[in-house]
């Protein structure tokens, strides 16, 4: 597009590669550490590099996990099962106590009630056939001749 001898070409550049020297790896050993008491400075380790560097720093101890805590033997959802089985063992026996206990409620005041017709029906059986001698069931009037002389009632 554009002729070679134009402002608008960039100019070519030299490249220049730079390649990195490789360190020979390290030999040198490090120091010992120190067992280190709880809750106290470690102790600072130092180590020399083969070009005469000196790195230091505390030793870092690996991270131990946290012990995972115990699985009970038995999962909470069967304890839950059982005890809700339990519980509705319980209630069915109460029910059944209280069904037997409507029932033989149900049946005294059966009870109660015939014993209560009964009495009654007697009462009033001796009432209808008392030894009056009337057994028309009517009201007896007795009604007397009464005589009138002369003013005077003579009953």
């Amino acid at each position: 597009m554009y002729p070679e001898n134009t402002p608008h070409v960039p100019a070519q550049r030299a490249v220049e590669v730079h390649h990195p020297t490789p360190y020979p790896p390290a030999t040198v050993t490090p120091a010992p550490l120190v067992p280190v008491q709880p809750n106290t400075v470690p102790a600072v380790a130092s180590i020399v590099l083969p070009d005469g560097r000196v790195v230091t720093g505390y030793a870092i101890n690996p991270a131990q996990p946290e012990p995972a805590a115990p699985k009970p033997a038995v999962s909470r959802t069967a304890v839950n099962v059982a005890l809700g089985g339990v519980g509705f063992l319980a209630v069915c026996g109460g029910l059944i106590l209280l069904t037997s206990f409507i029932a033989a409620l149900t049946a005294f005041i059966t009870q109660l009630i015939i014993l209560a017709a009964v009495i009654f029906g007697g009462w009033i059986a001796v009432q209808l056939f008392s030894a009056t001698g009337h057994r028309d069931g009517g009201t007896t009037v007795n009604i007397r001749k009464a005589v009138i002389k002369r003013n005077h009632f003579h009953g």
